[in-house]
């Protein structure tokens, strides 16, 4: 592996239509600073997204588990391949960097673009320890690339055919302006399978929440819930397969199904936000609410489980696998007009994100209106608390303030990147999209 201090990452500009924007860099290197400062400029200017793409060496020690594996005959490998052949071709440091064919790639998309595929896709915790993204070899915890490495640009990409005809894979703009690659199904890809892993990524975890609370509640109705939610998985897989190899979807695969079982659970999570949003309305204003009169309408609030806590992951479940069809509608969308894939995408994911991004901040509504409740016991003959009293009223107190802890940052778009794993056979491993 290249030593860190003296890494030499080639880059390309990925533009997703053939745009004019003026030569902001030239051929030599530049800092992670820099290339983030030229990427949001580029972005601001250009009316198509742009994109960037590094390559860095593949660390043996990537876990590839929490990825979507494809294959090299598969579209969006191919994409790639063919972006790194004919860079290679005409650039010395990408044909050395890429030559063992194994290498992690690293794509960014600016915030505004982000903000075009509709903020509430990736969005980063509040909550501190979370992790929810694969970190590649030169990039710290915080999503920066570590030490000194120097960032080439690479913009002579000889113009390429596209694989499965979506369009035109790689281009160079005109001469004179900033050496933009066109690659419209590279990015449109990525960000597909970068996102579906992403929300596979929050399925995974809500199931392992509500699986833990259930053994807990011996609930068989929330139990039946939850296996009719995660028994959508498979035929969200399929889709998702059938989709990027660019085929088509047809009913046998059963996402009808999935689609209307996800559509349950989401009444279901507006019901019970109403419900929620009522009772903390009914509460005193400015004055400390029993324990008793609060776990009422929110059971289990006070403790470590708890209904209340079960359907709230039960939501945030149905919120992830609705991403991931919301995720496949729009590539089936864009796919069927490979003239403008990428357009199509963002206005596809734009148009049904909506709905969620206000589920989802609703329910961040009623958590952080809870964890600012005053507490106090339950109204009694005794002047004095007990001990047993004063333990449940500090545990219930430290509890509920922590119900904020977890909820998405409601903050602007900001930088999405999206890392992919290349085997020497052409093959990828495509990561959940974080933030940046």
């Amino acid at each position: 592996m290249t030593d860190d201090r003296e890494a030499i990452v080639p880059v390309w500009t990925l533009a997703t239509g053939d745009v004019r924007v003026p030569a902001l860099a030239g051929e030599g290197p530049m800092t992670a600073e820099r290339l983030a400062e030229l990427r949001g400029v580029l972005a601001a200017l250009a009316d198509e997204p742009i994109a960037t793409l590094e390559v860095h060496p593949l660390s043996a020690e990537l876990d590839r588990g929490r990825g979507i594996p494809l294959d090299a005959a598969s579209p969006l490998a191919q994409h790639l391949s063919q972006l790194i052949t004919q860079s290679a071709k005409n650039s010395s440091v990408a044909a050395k960097a890429t030559a063992t064919g194994e290498n992690l790639y690293r794509m960014v998309v600016p915030a505004k673009t982000a903000a075009q595929l509709g903020q509430g896709i990736v969005r980063p915790m509040a909550a501190k320890g979370v992790a929810n993204g694969i970190r590649g070899a030169f990039v710290n915890s915080k999503g920066t690339i570590v030490d000194a490495a120097s960032f080439v640009p690479v913009g002579k990409a000889a113009a390429a055919g596209a694989a499965g005809g979506a369009g035109a894979t790689a281009g160079v703009a005109v001469a004179g302006s900033a050496a933009l690659t066109v690659a419209a199904p590279l990015v449109l890809m990525a960000v597909a399978v970068g996102v579906s892993a992403h929300a596979d990524n929050e399925r995974q975890q809500a199931i392992a929440r509500i699986t833990e609370l259930l053994e807990q509640l011996h609930d068989q109705k929330l139990d039946d819930e939850r296996s009719e939610l995660d028994g959508c998985r498979d035929a969200i897989d399929k889709a998702t397969a059938i989709l990027l190899d660019q085929g088509k979807l047809g009913v046998s695969l059963g996402l009808d199904s999935a689609v209307h079982a996800i559509g349950k659970a989401l009444a279901a999570a507006d019901r019970r936000l109403i419900k929620w949003k009522n009772a903390l309305d009914e509460l005193p204003e400015g004055k400390a609410v029993e324990i008793d009169t609060l776990t009422r309408s929110f059971p289990g609030v006070d403790d470590g489980g708890g209904t209340f806590r079960t359907h709230l992951e039960l939501a945030h479940l149905a919120l992830a696998l609705k991403r991931r069809v919301i995720v496949l509608q729009a590539v089936d969308h864009a796919q069927s007009d490979p003239g403008n894939p990428f357009e199509n995408f963002a206005r596809a994911l734009r148009a049904d994100q909506q709905r969620l991004e206000e589920l989802e901040s609703s329910i961040t509504g009623v958590l952080e209106r809870l964890s600012a409740l005053e507490l106090t016991r339950s109204n009694g003959f005794r002047p004095v608390l007990t001990t047993g009293e004063v333990d449940r009223l500090m545990r219930a107190a430290s509890r509920i303030r922590k119900l904020g802890d977890g909820v998405m940052v409601n903050s602007s778009a900001t930088d999405v990147a999206i890392e992919i794993a290349r085997n020497a056979d052409g093959s990828v491993v495509v990561f959940p999209a974080q933030p940046a």
